[in-house]
Formats: structure tokens, sequence, C-alpha cells
């Protein structure tokens, strides 16, 4: 049987087998069937989904984060933050948090009766189309000791790149000071 992977927006992709210019072989996922499918996933590699809904085989990466770290990021986010919609991504030693459009577009349903309803709604609409910018990220530093850095996402002159906020500790006391500032215009004031 094929492999296949439906990505959030729900569109399926097949993973197919290739070969480089130099005849070793490549795997890519295409929507489309036409080409060689491979029926199982080669040992050593993963499907990875980015926040984008891309789909890609990627090796297996060692997990240097744990469970525990990410479940402290998103948990304090949803705590310490006023935004509603968004994703983190675990790469090696990086915990990034990314936002969506639809945090600054559900300021529109926020007074009123019908403000949770209207927001759930505008979500469940706009879901499958949103797009996923990285904002902030926490980066393991220090493994025996687990301490983490903080960065923010730098927007100057078309020149996008991570600035480092000069914060080094506990990752929950780092969440617990940053998170607050996702979604706000004191974000743009950290430095």
């Amino acid at each position: 049987m094929t492999i296949t992977h439906t990505n959030r927006k729900g569109k399926t992709y097949f993973l197919h087998r290739g070969k480089t210019k130099t005849g070793k072989a490549k795997y890519y996922f295409s929507s489309k069937r036409e080409g060689e499918c491979v029926e199982s996933i080669p040992p050593g590699y993963e499907v990875y989904e980015n926040l984008n809904a891309q789909v890609f085989l990627r090796k297996i990466r060692p997990k240097l984060i744990r469970d525990e770290e990410i479940s402290i990021v998103e948990q304090g986010i949803k705590k310490h933050s006023n935004i509603k919609e968004f994703k983190i991504d675990v790469r090696d030693k990086v915990i990034t948090v990314y936002l969506s459009d639809l945090n600054k577009s559900e300021t529109i349903y926020n007074k009123g009766p019908l403000a949770q309803l209207m927001t759930e709604q505008h979500l469940q609409i706009n879901r499958g189309s949103v797009r996923y910018f990285p904002m902030m990220r926490f980066v393991l530093i220090n493994e025996e000791e687990r301490i983490f850095c903080v960065e923010r996402m730098c927007f100057r002159g078309g020149d996008d790149h991570w600035m480092s906020l000069h914060q080094y500790g506990d990752l929950e006391k780092l969440v617990q000071q940053y998170a607050e500032h996702l979604g706000e215009e004191s974000f743009y004031d950290l430095m």
C-alpha cells in the first residue's frame, strides 16, 4: 500500500522515490500519484509536516528537547498571553513559537455576547488557509542543567533574523516572563 499523508489542510500527498544526478535514491511527497510510489518509509526516516502544511520525508532527528519542556511552553503561552492560535515546532535544541494572522483578526470579535461564538466560527473557517510565522524561540544552551535562552524574531529592513534577548535560565521562568508579549505591541520593545 502506497504511503500517503493528509496535511492539516486536508490535501493528500503520496510518497515517491526518484534518483539524484549521481543515481542515489531520493524521496519526496507529491499530490500526484504518477511516478514510482513507495510502499514503506525507509529505515531512519519519518514523515514531517511543517507549520505551513508542506510535507517532507526527513531523517529522524535525535530528541534533545523533552516532552515536559514542550508542555511548559504550550501551557505557558496559554496562561500568560492573549494568543489563541499558535503552533510550536521543535528542531534539535530549539522550541519555536509560531503565530498566525488569525490572532490579529480575532480582535474584531472580542466584545459582546457573540464574541466567543464568532471567534470559534472565524477560526474554523480560516484554519485551513492560515499561515504561521516564527516569532519567539527558546534555545537549549546547556543540556545537563537544562538552561535555555530566549530570542525573538527581528523585523528590520526586510532582513528578518533572530535577536537574542540576553536572558538565560529556567525554561518555565523565561516563558512566564516573555509569553505575555506575544501578539502585543510590547513585543517590539523587547531588546
